[in-house]
């Protein structure tokens, strides 16, 4: 049975940081691109990071406006794991962050509906 789980959600200010953690089972790991995507009470769920499980022209990873340049997302295939490290968090990062599992290996895309799995959520609180 497939199952992520993600971890590493919590509590913290303004201006601190958090690693959060996805680990995946019962599917092809190093074949699935993998995804963020976290969700504010009363809004959709939109798109956070992704990284493809195959690399091409330098085009690795891609990252919501919103983040890019404090959130990066990584994966170690040999734990079946993949991580989003995030610095210096504001309080519009609150949300419930949820990990997703995309069977195209060939791209890393921000469309939900792309996705084929998802785990339960972490949440992550920032206080301004």
């Amino acid at each position: 049975q497939v199952r992520l789980v993600e971890s590493g959600g919590g509590l913290v200010q303004a201006g601190g940081s958090l690693r959060l953690s996805c680990a995946a089972s019962g599917l092809p790991f190093s074949s699935n691109a993998m995804g963020w995507f976290r969700q504010a009470p009363g809004k959709e769920r939109e798109f956070v990071a992704a990284v493809p499980a195959i690399n091409w022209s330098g085009a690795r990873t891609s990252y919501a406006d919103s983040v890019k340049g404090r959130f990066t997302i990584s994966r170690d295939n040999a734990k079946n794991t993949v991580y989003l490290q995030m610095n210096s968090l504001k309080p519009e990062d609150t949300a419930v962050y949820y990990c997703a599992a995309d069977s195209n290996r060939f791209r890393s895309s921000n469309n939900r509906h792309d996705y084929d799995y998802w785990g339960q959520g972490t949440q992550v609180t920032v206080s301004s």
